[in-house]
């Protein structure tokens, strides 16, 4: 848990365990999506107040104050609300743009998550005409609103190019051990963040270093059997175990892709 923090980053993490980078939405592009759901719920308030029952309430004024409530906050929260929820954390303004809001550990979100951001964005979006999201979200790295930090979400570009980290290499000295090792079930949790320390280490201080590679190293070597040569070093050692790893999963993929080809035949959508 301590290596955690030092390689935790904006990013998607696929069922393979490969990270894939998806960098938070810049302020302006969140201004920019807002301003399109306003005029989609402007648009949408017009409508309702167009077609509203305004003849059952008379002159009832407690009817009158009711139906106006139940008209802005279905306009203001049900809507931004309904919406997220449905398609995962778009609106139309993130969908224009190409934006979604994500949870934390960057997992979809659901009702709960949409139902507080639209809530306090009742207060720090309508209210204050956005003065307030717009000055919280310049203050932190993720551009988050109000909502989000009470929310636990943030808010993604969806249409950045994907970018896969290059895939640990294999070191010479090791490929014959790596070979005849036995690699267990590597946690995906374990097998992200050794491939993230392997691309990033040379950015560290080398207390960080030392002290995170060896906490993955003894984390990692409880799934290798027999132990590396005597005077391995632990992040080539690391690298070996990845590297391999990757070799034999493409050996399993491509087997059950020949596998799949022979039983069912050639697919009759594919071009």
């Amino acid at each position: 848990m301590a290596a955690r923090g030092i390689f935790e980053r904006d990013g998607f993490v696929t069922s393979e365990a490969v990270e894939i980078d998806l960098p938070p939405a810049t302020l302006p592009l969140r201004i920019a999506s807002g301003a399109i759901d306003l005029i989609i719920v402007f648009v949408l308030l017009a409508l309702i107040v167009w077609i509203a029952p305004w003849s059952l309430v008379g002159s009832d004024l407690a009817l009158l104050q009711a139906l106006v409530i139940l008209i802005v906050v279905s306009a203001f929260v049900a809507v931004p609300v309904t919406q997220e929820t449905l398609t995962r954390g778009r609106t139309v303004g993130k969908l224009a743009l190409g934006l979604r809001t994500v949870r934390d550990d960057t997992g979809p979100i659901g009702f709960r998550h949409a139902l507080i951001r639209g809530l306090t964005g009742w207060v720090e979006i309508w209210l204050t005409l956005g003065g307030v999201a717009v000055l919280v979200a310049a203050t932190n790295d993720k551009g988050k609103r109000l909502g989000d930090l009470l929310a636990g979400t943030y808010v993604v570009r969806d249409r950045s190019r994907l970018q896969l980290p290059p895939p640990p290499a294999m070191p010479d000295l090791l490929m014959g051990w790596a070979q005849d090792t036995d690699i267990g079930v590597v946690p995906d949790a374990l097998a992200v963040a050794v491939r993230q320390f392997l691309a990033r280490s040379g950015d560290l201080t080398p207390p960080a270093r030392a002290a995170t590679g060896t906490a993955l190293y003894a984390d990692l070597m409880r799934h290798v059997a027999p132990p590396p040569p005597q005077g391995a070093h632990p992040e080539a050692v690391m690298s070996a175990v990845m590297a391999e790893r990757r070799r034999r999963d493409m050996i399993r993929l491509d087997r059950q892709d020949r596998l799949r080809a022979r039983v069912l035949g050639p697919d009759p959508l594919a071009r």
